[in-house]
């Protein structure tokens, strides 16, 4: 193979090489998600609410699927967490093993789409509580739906309703002394009341111990949440009768000494018993008063406190969580797709997703561009997190067009906060925008280059040709 051959062979290659290396850094990379961490400050809202000493902060991380495209998914978690100030959820009473917190979030929607949608979240089953204890979290808000159109969706997280679900169980409450009984569950006595304690186990008492009272209108009552509650002693033939009240109503009349059938018992301090179980309340809180009616001994137990609920929240013990300040917003586009026809109606695609678009650019009736539709303009603090999709400050939203990506290696997740013009005293630094992507004049100038080499080659082949042909060389 003749030398000028060679180098015109070495040429082609070359400009192939480039050309291929410049159409390859065209296609898109895979697309990152879009993240936004927002901190929360939680205050009571019910009557009994689980935020019950000062506010409550949480950080969330709100985390979107930037892959698009109409008849797919909205993906998204919402993950909560608690901060490190020690602030915390708290039981607000005693509750038998299985109550759960739940969490229903709010992101405002916007653009092509209008509404809200609420992703909703529970945290797992808590043990046995007493008031005042830790509270765990729903770790994450998720409720995807289907995207029906293409365009542009901007997504801004607004409040956080939190509530507590009680077990569908029960809990007694002792009459002992306060390690049984915190001192907002506490059995409050009037009058005269006598401990009586170190009872024998056959007897059957609650932690073998009872208070005893001779006392006419002596009374014994407890404050309480709940759905129902069981008045529980002892039977006994010398007892006498015992009037109940629930929030200040009298319910019933009960006689210890009786059985169910009216006949005189034979007991002697027979403990364990329920004599007397209230009707279906409301859940919420709740006063049952026990009261002797005569001079004969009447005793005290315990209450047990029934919060059968069907595992729904009820509103008492509800909280609501505000963003600390402006949130910001993630606008994210939706592509109709390379196998779809373009939009005209709004409704799914029979074929939504098959094979990416050729172009960066959606072919959808929300391409973003590079005018703020806010009230600012575009500046170096816009924070680029993947193409086609901006994380905005407060005071307006910028959106883009999704621009080539040079490099095909995978993006690290990276929260980032809300930017803002400029950082307040004591505020939190919200860093800088990295390099926007490569110009589209670069390919430009790798393409015109490859095409020069290669047409030098070509012009020098020719004239040594000529040369060669002169000379009687080779033809």
């Amino acid at each position: 193979m003749s030398r000028w051959r060679k180098t015109l062979i070495a040429a082609s290659v070359g400009s192939v090489a480039a050309l291929g290396a410049m159409v390859s850094s065209n296609l898109p990379a895979s697309a990152a998600p879009a993240d936004l961490e927002v901190e929360y400050i939680c205050k009571p809202t019910g009557t009994s609410s689980i935020v019950r000493h000062g506010p409550v902060r949480l950080v969330t991380y709100l985390t979107f699927d930037t892959d698009l495209a109409v008849g797919g998914p909205l993906n998204y978690t919402w993950k909560l967490q608690y901060t490190g100030d020690g602030s915390r959820l708290q039981s607000p009473g005693y509750f038998g093993p299985g109550g759960e917190v739940h969490a229903v979030g709010n992101l405002e929607l916007k653009s092509n789409w209008m509404g809200i949608l609420q992703p909703k979240g529970s945290a797992d089953p808590e043990k046995a509580l007493k008031p005042d204890y830790e509270l765990g979290l729903p770790p994450m808000l998720n409720d995807p739906g289907l995207i029906d159109k293409p365009g542009t969706i901007k997504i801004t997280p607004k409040d956080i309703d939190l509530d507590f679900t009680p077990p569908d169980s029960s809990v007694v409450i002792n009459d002992g002394d306060d390690a049984d009984n915190p001192s907002d569950m506490q059995i409050v006595y009037n009058g005269t009341w006598t401990p009586v304690g170190g009872r024998p186990s056959s007897e059957h008492h609650v932690h073998n111990d009872l208070h005893e009272t001779t006392e006419l209108n002596a009374s014994a009552e407890l404050t309480f949440v709940g759905t129902s509650v069981k008045y529980i002693g002892p039977t006994d033939k010398d007892a006498g009768p015992v009037n109940i009240y629930i929030d200040g109503q009298k319910r019933a009349t009960v006689d210890p000494s009786r059985d169910g059938n009216d006949n005189p018992v034979n007991d002697d301090l027979n403990g364990g018993k329920a004599l007397w179980v209230s009707p279906k309340l409301t859940y919420g809180k709740h006063v049952i008063k026990v009261e002797n009616a005569s001079t004969k001994p009447a005793w005290l137990d315990a209450f047990e406190v029934s919060t059968a609920t069907e595992q729904l929240p009820t509103g008492f013990h509800s909280a609501k969580c505000t963003p600390a300040s402006p949130p910001g917003s993630i606008v994210v586009t939706v592509g109709q797709g390379a196998t779809s026809p373009p939009p005209t109606t709004t409704g799914p695609t029979d074929n939504p997703t098959t094979t990416p678009p050729t172009s960066p650019t959606p072919t959808s009736t929300g391409t973003p561009t590079n005018t703020a539709t806010g009230t600012h303009s575009p500046s170096p603090s816009s924070q680029y997190t993947h193409p086609g999709i901006v994380i905005v400050g407060p005071g307006g939203t910028s959106t883009a067009t999704p621009t080539a990506s040079t490099s095909a290696t995978p993006t690290v997740t990276k929260y980032v906060r809300p930017q803002v013009v400029k950082t307040p005293k004591g505020g939190v630094n919200t860093g800088e925008a990295p390099d926007p992507p490569m110009d589209s004049g670069a390919y430009t100038l790798i393409a015109g280059g490859s095409a020069m080499i290669m047409g030098s080659a070509a012009g020098g082949l020719v004239l040594w040709r000529r040369r060669a042909a002169h000379a009687g060389g080779v033809k």
